[in-house]
């Protein structure tokens, strides 16, 4: 490895599998076809991160597939059943560490699973060349997942306080001078509060607004997008100038019902990508960083990397299937080296300007996050009443056994007593260990983001007065 030249491009791929066991429809034919089609791009991907690969037999499909162009790659272990976040590379992946969000959804809603998975940062640093600076510190995620529209989301505090972990890392890669790339499925539109956190409390900027500024900025059902008085995007539109990778219409698994059945009947449906497309929006992203660098000598501040082009991928079928390869399109993107300086020169990471929110984004955070903790108080006194109720039921079932005239009435106060008890233990952990410890969580995000908002007064010149 000592021996190879550090590149001078640089080619990453961003792909929400849709891999979930036993509920993912044709996840291992579909899977494996997108090893495939990764192997078969050109140009090939130097560096892969996956979301939703859950399993390490769809794991180990993909890496079959791509391991000669690919020879580096980690499996990331996280949660109950695994947080579903791969990164492959063409160079050694020197170090990795699978961080945990502190705020991760809530074991009650089990239907959902954000919980159990252990949604977090998958974090790699690759060595792409002997250089001190010839390092990329990869951070692959899966933020979140919406259930409701905003504002009544209540998962949004969940991913506000996620985008801020994922933000801190990032920041701190881009301080030790390193090319930073940050890329997954975060569950958020361009331009709302995680994307805003991200942009603006990191160096990292969003790909595709840096070639599409007057890119969507949701869906054009929505209201934001309404406002805008933008015309109804077509389905190809969407994919080449709103980078949408999710909801498009062009997506056998957002089709109706209709289509469906076609589909399931081995027929090859085609879509006009003419067609109005008013659900498709941008989920998934890829930010990244230059490392900026200061010449001791000459004086001058270089930027190693900058964008090439970037594109929505993936969006070919499944050859037999004739099937989506994924709910999600891929967000790929090239990444060009603007100068390499030679080893004999002296660059040292150049200080990174401290960049803040406008006040009343800082004060939206906060409100949502307070909102949050009442409902989380109310949901603990709940939980823990109910405890006491369950536990007052078992005793009274268990005190009428002793009158009961028949051995099958006996069995059936023993069947609730015991049934009703166990689930009053599970609701009163959860309001007792649970949720104390997401109300922890949740004070030390709020700490942050008032600590930051006190930094922007001091910037903006306001009083401290102000900052109750």
């Amino acid at each position: 490895m000592a021996s190879e030249q550090p590149p001078s491009s640089l080619r990453i791929l961003s792909l929400n599998c849709w891999g979930l066991k036993f509920i993912s429809k044709l996840r291992n034919e579909r899977l494996a076809e997108i090893g495939n089609q990764i192997a078969a791009a050109d140009p090939r991907p130097d560096i892969v991160g996956l979301q939703e690969c859950w399993t390490q037999q769809d794991y180990n499909a993909i890496r079959e597939k791509t391991l000669h162009f690919l020879p580096y790659g980690k499996f990331y272990h996280s949660g109950i059943f695994g947080g579903g976040l791969v990164i492959l590379s063409r160079w050694p992946i020197e170090e990795s560490n699978m961080v945990r969000y502190p705020l991760n959804g809530r074991p009650a809603a089990f239907y959902r699973g954000d919980w159990f998975v252990g949604k977090g940062v998958a974090c790699a640093r690759i060595r792409m060349g002997p250089g001190r600076r010839d390092i990329a510190e990869v951070f692959c995620t899966h933020l979140h997942a919406p259930y409701e529209t905003e504002p009544h989301d209540s998962y949004i505090c969940h991913r506000t306080a996620q985008a801020w972990e994922i933000t801190k890392l990032m920041r701190g890669a881009a301080e030790r001078g390193h090319l930073v790339i940050g890329l997954g499925d975060f569950n958020m539109v361009p331009l709302s509060l995680a994307h805003q956190i991200i942009e603006t409390h990191s160096p990292v900027r969003d790909v595709w607004r840096i070639l599409h500024p007057e890119s969507s900025v949701g869906a054009a059902k929505d209201k934001v997008e309404q406002l805008r008085g933008v015309p109804m995007p077509t389905a190809t539109f969407n994919l080449t100038e709103n980078g949408a990778t999710c909801d498009s219409e062009l997506n056998s698994w957002r089709w109706n019902k209709a289509h469906k059945r076609r589909l399931a009947k081995g027929e090859n449906v085609q879509i006009d990508p003419a067609v109005s497309d008013p659900n498709a929006k941008r989920l998934d992203y890829i930010f990244f960083s230059s490392g900026r660098y200061h010449n001791a000598e000459t004086k001058e501040e270089t930027a190693e990397w900058e964008l090439g082009d970037v594109n929505v991928g993936m969006t070919m079928r499944h050859p037999t299937l004739h099937c989506s390869l994924s709910d999600h399109f891929s967000v790929e993107a090239t990444l060009t080296r603007s100068s390499t300086a030679p080893s004999n020169v002296h660059l040292s990471p150049l200080a990174l300007p401290e960049r803040h929110l406008p006040i009343e984004v800082y004060d939206q955070i906060l409100a949502t996050t307070l909102k949050y903790q009442v409902r989380e108080r109310v949901q603990r006194k709940l939980r823990i009443g109910h405890f006491f109720y369950q536990l007052s039921m078992s005793i009274g079932c268990l005190i009428g056994v002793w009158w009961s005239p028949y051995n099958y009435v006996s069995f059936v106060l023993m069947l609730v007593s015991s049934v009703g008890l166990s689930v009053g233990v599970i609701d009163g952990l959860m309001g007792l260990l649970f949720v104390g410890s997401e109300i922890r969580a949740l004070k030390e995000f709020e700490w942050e983001i008032r600590n930051a908002r006190q930094r922007a007064l001091a910037r903006f010149g306001k009083s401290s007065s102000d900052t109750t």
